[in-house]
């Protein structure tokens, strides 16, 4: 069993930034991947980010790729996302996952290959 809870989520203006984090209840943090996803109203959850246990490999998705950073704090079993240069399209519920049986390029490419979420944390984007 893993608990996530995410934090700093709010409300910030087009272009600019914020940082989420997660931290994670298992011990064994270091062994799994972990990831962002993001459900706007009305519309489906999407991958964000996954970043692997070991060698710290990250997956974007496009719609993000060069403004979002990922990265991980094995000591501290803890997950951040850096969001810089915030569209108003970004606006969403962002949602940390772990993935125990799933890499992070797993992750990346379907969101049910997930095996534990967090609760969630409101991004909103204002033009």
């Amino acid at each position: 069993q893993v608990q996530l809870v995410e934090s700093g989520g709010g409300l910030v203006q087009a272009g600019g930034s914020l940082r989420l984090s997660c931290a994670a209840s298992r011990r064994t943090f270091s062994t799994y991947a972990m990831g962002w996803f993001r459900q706007a109203p009305g519309k489906e959850r999407e991958f964000v980010s996954s970043i692997s246990g070991s060698s710290g490999t990250t997956y974007f998705a496009d719609s993000v790729k060069g403004r979002f950073t990922i990265s991980r704090d094995n000591a501290k079993n803890m997950v951040s996302l850096q969001m810089n240069n915030l569209k108003p399209e970004d606006t969403a519920v962002y949602y940390c996952a772990a993935g125990l049986a799933y890499s992070a390029w797993q992750m990346a490419r379907n969101r049910g290959n997930v095996d534990y979420w967090g609760k969630g944390t409101p991004v909103t984007v204002a033009s």
